[in-house]
């Protein structure tokens, strides 16, 4: 089959590869669309550390169903599906109890590390469990489901924190998982949402997908724009949406006294945190990592219209044009925010 292999960092090469062989419980997908990640461009140049070459990247797809394991049951061949980006185990405590983004034998799609290497989805055919596998209505497209895994990563976000109805919050990162949450946030009851970032073209997006207000990072008042929007108390929570220490602490400084923040980012390591802050104003700080069960009611809230990626795509392309996407992604090319690939 053909697959888009990371040959090198900064090197993509179209190549064929065997087709993925099927254990019992395992489905083969033929794949119609994958998005390519920010993780996955991070991963590009080897700055992650998780994209160790060789290796077919890719974990935001959907397909249909090829071929099933003798012990399959709950799919068929030539049905309409998507599925998780984390493959775990089923069988541990923490996948029991719902915790399946924790599961300590989890690995992921189109990653490798130390710790494991798991071929991705930038490719003709994808093997993967069946019980990270979810069918899909025949209204949502390809490349609209191929989203469903960063909206769940959105939705397992809100969900981690107690949002009660009408509250307020800020975004800081309106990149493609920050513009979900701002939608995620509005379907948990959030009233007021302000989104805070950079670039003009992602704060006008912003406003189209539900935020109230929408201001730049690099303003000096940031802060006290959001306190004015607010009475002069903070807003209810803030998300943080990048990974960095700047955006955390913009995040923090916007939160009321009592108030929550939610940790989504994971663009670098280790950050700054103002801990007399935190402790002094008893603020309350939420990591959220992937998701855990939310995919049906993604791929419902998608259907209806509650929450959108379309706005969010900026093109669609073919597995040969993967290689010039992704360097046009890396160079972070203007008003550049989603690129779905079909296999």
């Amino acid at each position: 089959m053909r697959a888009l292999l990371l040959s090198e960092y900064q090197n993509l090469n179209m190549v064929e590869v065997e087709k993925p062989v099927l254990g019992p419980r395992d489905i083969l997908v033929s794949v119609k669309a994958c998005g390519i990640c920010g993780s996955d461009v991070h991963g590009y140049d080897g700055s992650s550390g998780r994209r160790i070459p060789p290796l077919v990247m890719g974990h935001e797809a959907a397909g249909t169903v090829t071929e099933i394991g003798a012990e399959v049951s709950r799919f068929s061949i030539g049905q309409r599906v998507t599925f998780d980006s984390m493959i775990s185990c089923g069988r541990c405590q923490l996948c029991t109890d719902g915790s399946t983004n924790l599961c300590a034998d989890r690995r992921v799609l189109g990653v490798s590390c130390e710790a494991y290497r798991q071929s991705g989805c930038f490719a003709e055919f994808v093997s993967v469990p069946e019980h990270i596998v979810y069918p899909i209505p025949d209204d949502l497209s390809f490349e609209h489901a191929a989203l469903v895994e960063p909206v769940s990563v959105a939705v397992h976000a809100a969900s981690l924190l107690d949002i009660p109805l009408g509250a307020s919050a800020v975004v800081v990162g309106t990149g493609m998982i920050g513009l979900l949450v701002i939608q995620a946030l509005k379907v948990f009851g959030c009233e007021q949402v302000v989104a805070i970032d950079i670039d003009p073209f992602k704060l006008k997006l912003a406003k189209e997908l539900g935020a109230t207000h929408s201001l730049h990072a690099t303003d000096k008042d940031v802060v006290t724009k959001v306190l004015a929007l607010t009475d002069g108390v903070g807003v209810d929570i803030g998300m943080e949406v990048v990974g960095k220490t700047a955006p955390l602490r913009t995040a923090i400084d916007c939160v009321r006294l009592g108030g929550q923040v939610g940790l989504v980012g994971n663009l670098q390591p280790n950050v700054e945190l103002p801990l007399q802050k935190v402790v002094t104003r008893e603020l309350k700080l939420v990591g959220s990592c992937g998701s855990s069960g939310e995919y049906p009611r993604c791929i419902e809230l998608m259907a209806s219209g509650q929450i959108r990626v379309s706005p969010l795509i900026s093109q669609v392309t073919s597995l040969e044009r993967g290689p010039e996407f992704f360097q046009r992604l890396y160079d972070q090319e203007p008003e550049l925010l989603k690129v779905v690939v079909q296999p």
